[in-house]
């Protein structure tokens, strides 16, 4: 009998269950990856944008500035020019633009708080008083002859009187204007407008818009995220990114908050910001003043002590600086009935007592005059 041919059978290849599995698994993954981010995208809408959550964190201010920056959506604040070192800065020349109220900017062409031009040279046997500060110096909601320097100004005629506000500031910006622009203008005093909200924005790298931080390296401040990107490489770079890493990265950073780390830090970086500052205006020959200006529920909750105040006390305490608290005051103007507006920034009151109280002391202390 002929043999039957045997049927070939093909080798059976081990790897081909590997490879399906390994197939279902990245299928799988893709799969959850495109629902976490769909989740987390959901959870950052614009609704969660306007949540307390994310005013501690560089990555919840940043969705914020791409939400408004939509084509359908206009600018913020239309008095503004990119800075490469500051991030912002007031546009020079401004003329009569809005400032979120009643009121209107004016620039002038350095790109200071109204339409009086201001020589780098100041005028021989005139004292020169600076105001650095965020919005309440800048003098948001208000004309520019409202605000406090220029009321200060007028309180002080025998001086030259300078805004140097620049709206959202932290200290970490004020330094650098200092360091860049403001004591080259020859200054006898510099008074720094202290508002509590400026140490949070000192650990941030972005708020109003993409910003410089600094960082303590031992005992030294080193310069980060500088230069500053562009709008549109914060758009370019946007685009991609997954929102993921967004969340968890607001997450982390309010966790941080939560049990005290950030608190801890922002204290001793505020310190050196400060620190530094009046190093180097006492190196420039001029008298460094801090001021502190309180605002909202602190003027109208008698008992209420904030972080900020409660730092801004012990800091000047521990340096025997040139200190002035304006909340006393504020308070018992608050309280007799003077008509200052308590929630966000003053209206034309609050600054008329700001710039009595300031333009008091700088008297009291002889500070033209050192």
């Amino acid at each position: 009998m002929a043999a039957q041919p045997q049927e070939h059978t093909p080798p059976s290849n081990p790897q081909a269950p590997f490879a399906k599995r390994a197939a279902f698994l990245l299928g799988y993954l893709a799969v959850m990856l495109l629902f976490v981010e769909g989740a987390s995208r959901l959870i950052l809408s614009s609704d969660a944008l306007a949540g307390s959550a994310v005013l501690r964190s560089s990555s919840g201010w940043r969705l914020r500035w791409l939400d408004r920056h939509r084509p359908d959506v206009p600018v913020y604040y239309d008095f503004d020019a990119f800075h490469p070192t500051r991030g912002w800065a007031s546009r020079p020349s401004v003329r009569d633009a809005n400032t979120f109220g009643p009121a209107s900017v004016n620039t002038n062409s350095a790109g200071l708080r109204g339409r009086r031009e201001v020589t780098v040279s100041k005028e021989p046997g005139r004292p020169r008083v600076l105001v650095v500060g965020d919005s309440f110096t800048f003098g948001d909601e208000v004309r520019d002859e409202e605000a406090y320097p220029n009321v200060l100004g007028e309180l002080l005629p025998e001086a030259e009187v300078v805004n140097f506000g620049v709206h959202g500031y932290g200290h970490d910006q004020m330094l650098l204007l200092l360091r860049e622009q403001a004591l080259s203008y020859q200054p006898d005093v510099v008074v720094l407008g202290f508002v509590r909200d400026d140490m949070e924005r000192n650990m941030l790298a972005f708020r109003d818009f993409a910003k410089p931080r600094f960082v303590l390296a031992g005992d030294d401040l080193s310069l980060r995220n500088v230069p500053v990107p562009t709008p549109e490489e914060i758009v370019r770079s946007s685009r991609w990114r997954p929102r993921v890493l967004d969340l968890l990265a607001i997450v982390r950073d309010n966790y941080l908050w939560k049990v005290g780390l950030s608190t801890r830090q922002m204290n001793a970086l505020t310190t050196a910001l400060l620190d530094q500052m009046v190093e180097e205006t006492v190196a420039a020959k001029a008298v460094f003043v801090f001021v502190y200006l309180p605002h909202s529920e602190e003027l109208t909750d008698p008992g209420l002590v904030t972080e900020g105040h409660r730092f801004f006390e012990t800091y000047c305490e521990e340096r025997a600086a040139f200190c002035l608290d304006l909340l006393p005051r504020f308070r018992d103007e608050v309280a007799s009935g003077t008509p200052i507006k308590t929630l966000g920034h003053w209206h034309g009151t609050g600054h008329r007592v700001a710039a009595e109280s300031v333009g008091e002391y700088i008297r009291r202390r002889d500070l033209l005059n050192l």
